[in-house]
């Protein structure tokens, strides 16, 4: 007879529990281990976060086997779920859906309504008839049972490739930039953090699912008082001012990351975007990173996709968003 199940909400300390429990599904999904503790930590003393509510860990036996958490800062009817189980945890993973759900409707307040929350970076989507929708984020392959989300209504909205380049200092030198570029970083002006944000709302503003920020919510989304904005770029054009911005960290155990990459419409196809990109990889092979990453939605329409394949990046794992409205 297997042990019984226990559920019971997340507290700091069981952050090293949870990390390992992630490292393990991540092992099982892409074949490597690649959640840092410090992601882990910063999700559980996020002041914004009620965990006696929004989280829930199942053990099996004294061990962990399931984490979930729910958060509501993706715009109205919109709520978040991180959801991970071990394979053969059906029990667990079916626990913490309902946990979620049901919380995810309190969130939302039954008509749409979203509550505040520094969490996780989550893309949009649409809601149901009742305009309340929970987004999922699950690997294509997951260790999650996956008749027991179409069981319960879900359905996938979108797709997200995590993408990745190998980097050598020999082979990723610093590009030339194009005629008139100049290039700047917002380490030492803060108008220049304030020009960074107001860059990636203009750039992100017709991304599936981008949340407009002020620039306080902002810094306070993606930590960015702790981000190294020496790694942060502003590129400019002679007589059109600043058309294009790279928000990068270096905060990943495993990897350099790009988190934003945006050019202004009316600056686009001149080679800005691929100027940006070689320019962060030259930066991290000089930091002595071998390898950068980032997130794509395989359905953007101004061509990311194809210019971070143009330019040597691989799929290293696929993403598939899970919806379920009402």
């Amino acid at each position: 007879m297997r042990d019984k199940l226990t559920v019971r909400p997340a507290g700091p300390g069981d952050a090293p529990d949870i990390c390992a429990l992630l490292n393990a599904v991540d092992v099982i999904e892409i074949g490597r281990p690649e959640t840092d503790l410090g992601t882990v930590e910063a999700d559980l003393r996020n002041p914004a976060v009620d965990l006696a509510r929004d989280s829930w860990l199942a053990f099996r036996g004294g061990r962990l086997v399931a984490y979930a958490l729910v958060w509501a800062n993706s715009g109205p009817g919109r709520v978040d779920c991180d959801h991970y189980v071990l394979p053969g945890e059906r029990e667990a993973a079916l626990r913490l859906l309902e946990r979620a759900e049901s919380r995810a409707r309190a969130l939302a307040g039954g008509h749409g309504g979203a509550s505040g929350h520094g969490g996780a970076d989550g893309h949009g989507g649409g809601a149901g008839h009742g305009g309340v929708a929970l987004h999922l984020q699950l690997n294509v392959k997951p260790t999650l049972d996956l008749d027991l989300l179409t069981e319960r209504g879900y359905r996938t909205v979108r797709r997200y490739q995590v993408m990745t380049r190998s980097l050598r200092p020999d082979a990723d030198p610093a590009p030339p930039a194009p005629p008139g570029l100049t290039l700047r970083d917002c380490a030492a002006d803060e108008a220049d953090r304030a020009r960074a944000h107001a860059l990636i709302e203009e750039t992100f503003a017709a991304h599936y699912g981008h949340v407009e920020r002020a620039y306080e919510p902002w810094l306070d989304h993606i930590d960015g008082h702790a981000l190294d904005w020496s790694l942060v770029w502003i590129a400019s054009l002679p007589e059109e001012g600043d058309v294009a911005v790279l928000l990068t960290r270096d905060d990943r155990t495993s990897m350099g990351w790009v988190s934003h990459l945006g050019v202004r419409e009316d600056a686009r196809g001149r080679g800005v975007g691929g100027f940006l990109l070689r320019h962060g990889f030259a930066a991290y092979a000089a930091r002595g990173r071998d390898t950068v990453g980032l997130g794509v939605d395989t359905g953007n329409e101004t061509g990311a996709l194809a210019l971070y394949e143009a330019h040597g990046m691989t799929v290293h794992y696929a993403v598939h968003t899970w919806e379920l409205a009402w």
